[in-house]
């Protein structure tokens, strides 16, 4: 091995060494940053599970738990080694004795011994328990400033009077609070008779943990209770295997993340073959000299292989450095999402995982270009030849098993298979589309006859043989259609639920109005507003088809056909609402004796894949109910409007459990007052302002929006870095260009205007297709997916276009200036 050799061939490309050393690098930033946070997220949950879910075994349900279930944990209590606490979990409003200001909050009562594990941290240093006794409440320390108490100050809960005794300053049942209507109140669950604020069809979340001193026994006892728990009402979980709100969190979070890495990962792949190549093509005349000269391809192959080895490792090594960083940075931009306990170290597994993945991806996407060593032959010192391996079938196999290598590594990164398919089809998708749009403008351009000399040798320069042209646009577009789009969709729902709030759409939502309630609720809100029934209930099967809880619940909640839906009853549609399918709402005769007829909302037809004619069963409340779909509408404006997915006549729900619910318009200015108005005569009702729900939303939306800004900023590095490599892939025969146009009188001038002409038409043809593709995919995503109005915001792209093609020119240009200072004597002499 001639190290001196190596040395030397280094220092005389370290152009395209340093790039290819940057992208290397890129190529594992983003993926080795969300691996190993991810990797500290899932310890430090799994890590505190039995303190995050507060017991060994979680019960949970939205009504009140069975009678099998009740007596089990009945018989439960009085065994040894066995701890049971109940909590009751729920939102209304807290209100200062004086009648004054109100605070819609979360209330939480518990039983003593709450929590079972875990901790809830007092600012007085006191035990939880010592403090919540009957009488006295435990608050979030926000509570205090939004209605102006202390510790001490009497507040009201419903009809109860209850005195402040401390505030909370964390809870490990509840590490990260991202989003909540309101702060947490603590209460002794003696007290919840006296508040009398749970009702028959309130919306309580019923929760029991349990704590067993054998730990042998936690898979039989949840076994047991499993047993006598009404399937689909009431579920049964252990610590290792119970949900989380933080853990889908970071999950749909860090997936999401994770695409984006792997975008990263392919563009600087792209890089790292562009500067490669750029790096040994310039040798092709050196590599047939060395081979005249007795040297065997091997010798060659060898030596470029440790270079490129050499240069792989610290690039990974760079890579893996600047990942553990931009974790750091990923933390501090979630500060305020992250449970307070969380610790960010560095792994063995980090490390190893890290080099091992850029390795992997170096193999890759070098393997091509080092093909061309072992196909130069001495020959090439008098003539021009076409170098490269593709041809050979032992290529197109290794290149094949790279795909596969390469599709394994991305499922593994977004650790679902379907996903992981979508994803590599999409972008396939992209790039195949993005191909043909760049294939027609191309073929349109050399059938253009352009009359100035510059702008023709320009075009034609982009037109030559082997000229990476459409690699260029390809890949540059890519990346700027996929970052537009994020940024389209993200601004797009910003303007549909944040910024652009429907002047007529309602502003106050009012849950829990009791049957009896009603008519003095309408009177004390006055005007014109419409009361809507709600019934809780499960659907239990589709055409006598079980529904699949287990799949079901994979699912994001909104898409679950397992979770408990609002059920309502009308006998017309609502302004808002049309027909898609049947003649009327409940069709147009109802049989005696026949099936009770139920409309259904189209989005709810998209989750079971139903029609009209299929016969739907129901557990109401622990009432089945049987069903035909007479009907399917569809909602027409904003889901901020009162909807429902399931419709039936008012004879058949009427009589259920239920609660009403309304959505009203009230001016800003005087929302606060009606709250007021309303809890104090009704305290179980839960008025919710959701104008300040929208902030907030726009405040969680600002942070997420900047994570994902973060992450791609740093595909927009590896696009750069792409369009670096390929002028000097280019490099050669752009020099050759310029001293043929200066042998034959061209000025440099002139010269220069033909390169940044070619940068010019390079960067609009990056910049317009990227663009088109991006707004394309932007509106099927707001209209298809997400079913909210476009908009196109065009200011911002012609700004992203115009970023771009200064960018690429400038670029470009500056690539060129060793190009302009060619002398053509020089070149000739040294190319022969």
């Amino acid at each position: 091995m001639n190290l001196r050799f190596l040395f030397r061939e280094m220092m005389h490309s370290r152009g395209q060494a340093v790039i290819f050393v940057l992208c290397v690098a890129l190529s594992l930033v983003s993926i080795v940053a969300v691996s190993s946070f991810r990797r500290d997220v899932r310890g430090a949950i799994a890590g505190d599970a039995k303190s995050l879910h507060g017991g060994d075994i979680i019960i949970r349900s939205r009504a009140e738990f069975s009678p099998a279930l009740s007596e089990e944990l009945v018989a439960l209590r009085q065994e040894q080694g066995v701890e049971v606490v109940r909590t009751w979990e729920f939102y209304s409003m807290a209100r200062r004795d004086d009648g004054g200001a109100s605070l819609f909050s979360n209330i939480k009562a518990v039983e003593a011994g709450y929590p079972l594990y875990g901790k809830v941290e007092l600012r007085s240093g006191r035990e939880f328990a010592d403090v919540l006794q009957p009488g006295q409440v435990i608050v979030g320390a926000a509570l205090l400033g939004r209605l102006g108490v202390a510790v001490g100050d009497t507040l009201m809960l419903g009809e109860a009077q209850l005195t402040i005794a401390d505030v909370v300053t964390r809870e490990s049942l509840r590490p990260v609070d991202f989003f909540s209507f309101g702060p947490r109140i603590f209460v002794a669950a003696d007290d919840l008779e006296k508040m009398d604020l749970v009702a028959k069809g309130s919306r309580v979340s019923y929760v029991t943990t349990l704590k067993v001193a054998d730990q042998q026994e936690v898979e039989k006892t949840a076994a047991r209770l499993e047993a006598k728990a009404a399937e689909g009402r009431e579920r049964v979980d252990t610590a290792t295997t119970a949900g989380s709100r933080v853990k889908r969190f970071f999950e749909n979070l860090l997936s999401f993340l994770a695409l984006i890495a792997v975008f990263t990962l392919l563009l600087a792949g792209i890089g790292m073959q562009s500067s490669l190549a750029a790096l040994l093509r310039r040798k092709v005349k050196s590599f047939a000299i060395i081979r005249s000269l007795g040297a065997t391809g091997r010798f060659l192959l060898q030596h470029y292989l440790v270079l490129v080895v050499g240069l792989s490792l610290l690039g990974c090594g760079l890579g893996v450095f600047a990942g553990l960083v931009m974790k750091q940075s990923l933390a501090g931009l979630l500060a305020g999402f992250l449970p307070e306990n969380m610790a960010l170290g560095v792994s063995l597994t980090d490390l190893v995982e890290g080099m091992a993945l850029g390795l992997v991806v170096v193999c890759f996407f070098t393997f091509l270009p080092i093909g061309i060593i072992a196909d130069v032959k001495p020959a090439a010192i008098f003539r021009k030849e076409r170098v490269g391996g593709l041809h050979k079938t032992s290529s197109r196999l290794l290149i094949a098993l790279g795909i596969l290598l390469l599709a394994g590594l991305v499922v593994r990164q977004l650790e679902d298979l379907r996903t992981g398919m979508y994803f590599i089809g999409g972008m396939l998708g992209l790039i195949a589309v993005i191909a043909v749009v760049i294939g027609g403008l191309i073929a349109v351009m050399a059938r253009l006859r352009l009359r100035a000399l510059p702008l023709r040798q320009a075009v034609r320069s982009l037109l030559r043989p082997g000229n990476a042209t459409r690699a260029i646009v390809v890949t540059l577009a890519s990346a700027l259609a996929v970052l537009l789009s994020i940024f389209l969709v993200e601004r797009n729902l910003r303007a549909t639920y944040i910024d652009s709030y429907p002047v007529d759409a309602p502003n106050l939502f009012c849950l829990d109005i009791q049957k009896d309630q009603r008519t003095g609720f309408l009177e004390l809100v006055g005007g014109d507003v419409e009361l809507f029934p709600v019934v809780r209930g499960r659907l239990q099967a589709v055409n006598e088809t079980k529904i699949n809880r287990e799949a079901e619940g994979k699912k994001g909640r909104g898409d679950s056909l397992a979770r408990e839906f609002n059920l309502t009853y009308r006998e017309a549609l609502l302004p808002d609402e049309i027909l898609v399918e049947g003649d009327s709402l409940f069709g147009a005769k109802e049989r005696e004796g026949g099936l009770p007829p139920v409309s259904l909302l189209d989005t709810v037809v998209e989750m079971g894949d139903m029609k009209i004619g299929d016969i739907l069963d129901f557990n109401i409340q622990g009432v089945p109910l049987r069903a035909q779909v007479t009907s399917i509408r569809r909602h027409t404006r904003s889901m901020l409007y009162p909807y429902f997915y399931f419709v039936f006549p008012e004879k058949y729900l009427k009589a259920a459990p239920q609660t009403m619910f309304a959505a009203m318009k009230v001016p800003a200015g005087e929302v606060a007052q009606l709250e007021n108005r309303i809890v104090s005569r009704y305290p179980n009702i839960s008025p919710i302002n959701v104008g300040e729900t929208a902030v907030e939303l726009g405040r969680i939306m600002e942070k997420l929006s900047a994570v994902v800004t973060f992450f791609a900023a740093v595909s927009m590095l590896a696009g750069a870095l792409i369009m670096v490599s390929s002028i000097l892939a280019t490099r050669l025969s752009r020099m050759e260009e310029a001293v043929y146009y200066k042998i034959l009188g061209a000025g440099s001038a002139f010269v220069l205007r033909v390169f940044f002409l070619e940068n010019l038409v390079l960067a609009l043809l990056c910049g317009g297709c990227g663009m088109l593709v991006g707004q394309l995919g932007s509106w099927a995503v707001c209209r298809y997916f997400l079913e909210i109005e476009y908009r196109p915001y065009w200011p911002a792209c012609l700004v992203l276009l115009a970023a771009t093609v200064g960018v690429v020119v400038l670029l470009g240009l500056l690539s060129s200036i060793t190009i302009l200072r060619q002398k053509p004597a020089g070149f000739l002499r040294e190319q022969g």
